[in-house]
């Protein structure tokens, strides 16, 4: 567990430990991670936990652990996935506890299932943060390049696929780099283009410039793969000295901040320190400015698809007339000027997106900032300049322009249903996919695919067998089961609402159900956290076993707990546990009655009150899903021709198989367009084929009962004759 003094342990500086990523010590690694995104960061540190000898390549070192859009982490669906990628040993939630100045957790009003844990962060601390820990990891070496294409080869006859990715080429570079898996995490760089009013520039974010042609070409004309186009965006950064917060209102961090990391007990952020966040409104001037301009914004008129759960102001606009939309301020970091209006996203010209700033109350004075000066002046007017200048000059003065205001990014994806459940694309042997290359949305759910996708590259690379996380066990495995079977058709985005059973995938639970798997079977995690994983939930079997022994009657626990209404009417003895289950009573009550048997678990008193509370509905959870789990993960023959099998298929449904090729059953029942009669049809055939299998199997193991069935088969034909 980490104490105070190593959570306040000194981050070195990037210029400290630049010379020792500015060159490539070696021409062959086991995997090579390209992109330093939060899906590359978490897939190269996974990658090398594993084992194996990591590359991760990056545009710009300087941008690695970048927030290049809210400097936040977590949330509703999406803590859960921070807490679950900790649990695996991850970096996001250590750097999140060590970068957060504003940590609260989101929907405290309902259960704890759905409690979302969330911080606002110091942008230049979480990436100081993250830069330290990967530049440390051993077996991993970072090095700043652009990939100009996959070296692509063969497949190995013995392995599925029709073609087999076996490394990375250079730009300026003529000599390739091998691996034996490659994981892309191209986020937006995709053919990425930026777009402000109707103004646009090759780019994946401000100031970088998209991934190459080459990389693209071998994607979609080389290895074949479906791709889509998405859609996301940014609002303008408002200079916080300019904006009236007196007119906003206040939200107060919380007061015991709650770490992200199972082996933090606090935030380096101490309680006091904590920044504040304010709400403020739209108003019906702010949907006029949006109508007025819609002409000037190529970026909302495409037929791209954007994010549905955290769209435009103009999407919202055009969506949702008539109505008041949110806008919360947060502040970027402990020492920036700025603050970050969430809910503002825009592409509008940077003059427009002033006058719509200064129609909300709050914001009527507001600045927004760019390198060196503001845009403080209604008369501003960006296209003015811009016809001035020449084309070359336009390119520079646009991205000189737009760093803090608001800008949209269009960007390519692959259809993620040609990914297997181990993030591997299902036709090129040695290549892995992460983040929002596979049409997700969101530094959590990118950072989840990370960690998953390095782990199986790892153990491909290492001639280990692929692993998959079930959708039963953890929130990565619906996003993953999600994607792979069902596709996207815009930004996928993480709720509690997409878990079957979320009762039992709680935050608070997350190190029990995924740390000690993390270690015993996918081997990403420390032998330190372990051992810590392990005393927790032997610790937490003790408390709950003295809980359900510790008993007494009605009438005596009324004498006890006089403030808690308990009926006197109730047959038999009251366990601790039956008592927790009461909103009022918490495992500290219960301890002044037993102080001897109880006063040594306070250090879990939260997690014990939930465990006892979740515990019935978790029971009966753990039936239904040991159910789903016997028919979910029932593997589908990779080489099924779906067209010929001899089932009652609809010619829809068939089509649907092929193209997808799901691999387990349950995966094939979530595929869109799958009905329960195909279900059913399917889940017989494949049972009657592999009880089939099994038969000729002991056949050939046993040539005794393989004898013996053979003249019983002779005596019936001799009787039917």
């Amino acid at each position: 567990m980490y104490s105070s003094h190593m959570l306040r342990k000194k981050v070195p500086r990037l210029l400290q430990v630049f010379k020792r990523t500015s060159h490539c010590d070696r021409q062959q690694y086991d995997v090579i991670v390209v992109g330093g995104g939060h899906a590359g960061t978490e897939a190269a540190a996974a990658a090398a936990r594993v084992g194996a000898r990591t590359l991760l390549v990056t545009q710009k070192i300087q941008t690695i652990g970048a927030l290049s859009c809210n400097p936040s982490l977590g949330g509703i669906g999406k803590g859960h996935l921070v807490k679950e990628v900790d649990a695996l040993d991850g970096v996001c939630g250590r750097a999140g506890d060590w970068a957060g100045i504003h940590f609260s957790i989101l929907n405290r009003r309902k259960g704890p299932a759905v409690w979302g844990p969330r911080a606002q962060l110091d942008r230049q601390l979480y990436r100081e943060f993250i830069q330290s820990d990967l530049l440390s990891t051993p077996r991993l070496t970072v090095w700043e390049g652009s990939v100009e294409e996959l070296m692509v080869e063969e497949p190995n006859p013995e392995k599925p696929g029709r073609h087999q990715v076996t490394g990375i080429r250079l730009a300026n570079m003529e000599t390739p780099i091998s691996a034996r898996s490659v994981v892309l995490t191209t986020g937006t760089f995709l053919s990425g283009s930026l777009f402000v009013g109707q103004t646009s520039s090759p780019g994946g974010r401000i100031g970088d410039a998209p991934s190459s042609a080459g990389l693209s070409h071998t994607i979609r004309e080389r290895l074949g793969l479906r791709t889509g186009r998405l859609r996301t965006g940014t609002p303008p950064r408002v200079v916080k000295n300019s904006v009236d917060v007196s007119l906003a209102k206040l939200h107060p961090a919380d007061l015991n901040p709650t770490p992200f990391s199972f082996i933090n007990t606090q935030t380096r952020c101490k309680p006091e320190e904590q920044l504040p966040c304010y709400l403020t409104f739209t108003t019906p001037a702010v949907e006029r400015v949006v109508r007025e301009n819609l002409h000037l914004n190529c970026h909302i008129q495409q037929d791209t698809k954007g994010p549905r759960y955290c769209p435009s102001i103009e999407s919202r606009v055009l969506r949702f007339p008539g109505r008041q939309h949110q806008v919360w301020l947060e502040p970027e970091g402990l020492t920036s000027d700025l603050l970050y209006p969430q809910g503002l996203s825009t592409t509008m010209p940077p003059d427009v997106q002033l006058r719509l700033l200064r129609e909300i109350p709050a914001l009527h004075k507001a600045e927004i900032h760019t390198p060196g000066t503001t845009i403080a002046r209604r008369r501003f007017t960006v296209f003015s300049c811009l016809n001035a200048l020449n084309q070359t000059n336009k390119c520079v003065f646009f991205f000189c322009l737009v760093v803090f205001s608001g800008y949209g990014v269009q960007y390519d994806f692959v259809c993620p249903t040609q990914l297997s459940p181990a993030l591997q694309v299902k036709s090129t042997q040695g290549l892995f996919l992460a983040g929002q290359i596979n049409g997700t949305t969101g530094y959590e759910e990118a950072a989840a695919q990370g960690l998953v996708a390095g782990l199986n590259a790892a153990r491909s690379a290492l001639a280990m067998p692929t692993v998959m996380l079930s959708r039963t066990e953890s929130y990565i495995g619906v996003l993953i089961d999600d994607l792979v079977s069902r596709g996207v058709t815009e930004p996928y985005r993480m709720f509690t609402s997409r878990a079957e059973f979320r009762a039992s995938l709680r935050p608070d639970n997350a190190d029990l159900r995924l740390t000690l798997k993390g270690f015993e079977e996918l081997g990403c995690v420390s032998s330190e956290r372990y051992k810590e994983a392990v005393r927790v939930r032997d610790t937490l079997q003790d408390a709950m076993a003295a809980l359900q022994s510790l008993s007494a009657l009605p009438h005596i626990w009324k004498q006890k707990l006089p403030n808690i209404e308990i009926s006197e009417n109730k047959s038999g003895e009251l366990t601790c546990m039956n008592l927790l289950l009461y909103n009022d009573v918490t495992i500290e009550m219960l301890a002044s009655v037993f102080p001897e048997s109880l006063s040594p678990y306070m250090e879990f008193s939260q997690r014990l009150k939930i465990e006892a509370v979740y515990r019935p509905h978790c029971d009966l959870q753990k039936r239904e899903m040991a159910r789903i789990q016997r028919e979910e993960t029932m593997l589908l023959p990779e080489d099924l021709d779906y067209f010929s099998l001899p089932v009652s298929l609809s010619q829809e449904v068939r089509e649907i198989l092929d193209r997808v090729r799901p691999t387990t059953l349950g995966a094939a029942t979530r595929l869109e367009g799958m009905t329960p009669a195909a279900t059913v049809n399917l889940l017989n055939y494949v049972r009657f084929s592999n009880r089939k299998v099994s038969k000729i199997h002991q056949k050939e193991t046993d040539p005794k009962k393989a004898g013996e069935e053979e003249d019983l088969h002779v005596r019936n034909a001799s009787l039917r004759q």
